[in-house]
């Protein structure tokens, strides 16, 4: 069968001050394939497809669509082309609608004059959140009012609208890391979007760190590692082991959960809830939290268990309850600040909304929750600040270049490292972790697991929503199983007898 090549680029660079971030880089994509890009944070993966999408412009090298030398100055530019993408970590206006997100760009057909047809564009919204099976979303709605996995949705629905009106011709479809807050349901539906679009002839670059993800849908395979592409696979003759070892440079070291240093929690309570409740999300429930345990929370989307979260540290307030902390009652944490003064502090789902400020330096970021810990008399130690910043950075293993550089500038597993340098110099005494290695790659979570183990080593305690359940099993001594708002079910997690997914899941459901 002859393949029509539809993107082809050769020695592709980029390089930042003094930063190489990607060196001659060769990749060619045929029409209707879908090549999945996989590597450690920090590899350059997500730099390449802005590359392509307009975001970024290539220090060296060309790039041809469909045998015509290509460059795209914007995202729109490269939508007029035929290529598209889904950015990881979200590009919609939360103050704009639904529809006038998806068709941002696009008004024309909707305007006369000054007047735009919003029942039009609201109609068309509806068809086109309807090809992913999500029209229950109000395409009147501001995308501000909706959860991070309906605007997940939305992004792409959107970007697949746009390619979709060029692929007669051959488009492109970029999508990094497009599935980390999807439900299994929401994945299964985008996949088959994918594998219809293929057979349309267009053809996708797909970023994901869930290795069973890019083997299910992909074509082929490229490995990037420190800027460079170190391999090249077809994906009928991968499997994760083969991709993990290419990837690292290293061997699997089982399913990196590091069980044998899983802490045996003291006696001690420092956290105690009886009869805790958040009207319309949850009710009665109650837990006590040991002095370094691993307290893990499974359950679906709607179980209760985000929202406990958030009440926990101080992002909600509850209507029913009380909570203890070392024995001391609390009233409802006014916000996480005061949350942070008893002792509680959070790594949130949303990193770079809520888990840190991206526009501030990475050293500010690391002190952010020890201002009063390392102060003295209200006055901060630049010297202080530094060596601090360098040792987290040192310890959690955050690649950059400097502690001068900005948050926002960090692949998401290096913001994510310094996010946990941030919460554990804190010194805080239970943690909350809040699917904290979402969209961080295999070796990275190896890093951050390590570090989780030292927390609870040390003597603190956390409560883990684990992105995965096999990750919540693997880390957490204690399990409770929410549903409907409710503690179904209580499980003991000892790293010598771990319980099986199966056992945990017919509670979930």
């Amino acid at each position: 069968m002859n393949k029509e090549l539809l993107f082809d680029m050769k020695g592709i660079g980029k390089t930042y001050g003094t930063s190489e971030v990607l060196k001659n880089i060769d990749m060619q994509i045929y029409k209707g394939e879908v090549i999945g890009l996989i590597g450690e944070n920090g590899a350059g993966k997500s730099t390449l497809l802005k590359i392509i999408a307009g975001v970024e412009q290539p220090t060296t090298g060309t790039m041809l669509m469909k045998g015509v030398p290509f460059s795209a100055k914007s995202v729109v530019d490269a939508n007029r082309q035929g290529i598209g993408m889904v950015f990881q970590e979200q590009s919609l206006i939360l103050n704009l609608t639904v529809a006038q997100n998806i068709f941002l760009g696009r008004e024309k057909p909707y305007s006369t004059g000054k007047i735009i047809n919003w029942a039009k564009m609201n109609a068309d919204a509806k068809k086109v959140l309807a090809r992913l099976g999500v029209d229950s979303i109000q395409p009147n709605k501001r995308v501000y009012d909706l959860n991070f996995v309906h605007r997940q949705m939305v992004e792409i629905a959107k970007v697949l609208d746009i390619i979709l009106k060029v692929s007669d011709t051959g488009a492109l479809l970029l999508l990094d890391e497009p599935t980390t807050v999807l439900s299994n349901d929401e994945i299964e539906v985008l996949f088959k979007e994918i594998k219809r679009i293929k057979e349309k002839g267009v053809s996708v670059i797909f970023i994901s760190h869930r290795l069973d993800e890019v083997l299910a849908i992909t074509d082929r395979i490229y490995i990037f590692k420190d800027g460079e592409e170190t391999g090249v696979v077809n994906t009928a003759e991968a499997n994760i082991t083969l991709l993990y070892e290419k990837m690292v440079g290293r061997t699997t070291s089982g399913r990196y959960y590091l069980v044998n240093e899983q802490t045996v929690p003291a006696d001690e309570v420092v956290l105690e809830v009886e009869g805790l409740g958040k009207y319309g999300y949850f009710k009665d429930v109650s837990f006590r939290l040991k002095r370094g345990e691993v307290l893990g929370f499974c359950g679906v989307e709607g179980s209760g268990k985000e929202e406990l979260c958030s009440v926990l540290c101080g992002d909600e307030l509850f209507t029913a309850g009380t909570i203890k902390v070392n024995g001391r009652p609390m009233r409802s944490f006014k916000s996480p600040a005061k949350a942070l003064d008893s002792g509680i502090l959070s790594i949130p789902k949303d990193r770079r909304l809520e888990g840190m400020i991206g526009t501030l330096p990475l050293r500010d970021n690391i002190i952010a929750s020890s201002l009063k810990k390392i102060s003295k008399f209200n006055v901060l130690s630049k010297k202080n600040i530094k060596n601090i910043s360098l040792h987290w950075i040192s310890k959690m293993g955050v690649k950059c270049g400097s502690i001068e550089d900005r948050m926002d500038h960090l692949s998401g597993g290096n913001a994510q490292k310094a996010i946990f340098s941030r919460v554990i110099s804190s010194g805080s005494e239970i943690l909350i972790l809040n699917h904290p290695t979402r969209g961080v790659d295999v070796g990275a979570k190896e890093e951050l697991y390590k570090a989780i183990r030292e927390i609870t080593n040390g003597g603190k305690s956390v409560i883990l929503l684990g992105d995965t359940l096999d990750e919540c099993i693997g880390l957490s001594s204690r399990i409770l199983i929410m549903k409907d708002g409710l503690i179904q079910k209580e499980f003991q997690c000892p790293g010598n007898a771990k319980p099986e997914q199966i056992d945990i899941v017919k509670y979930m459901m």
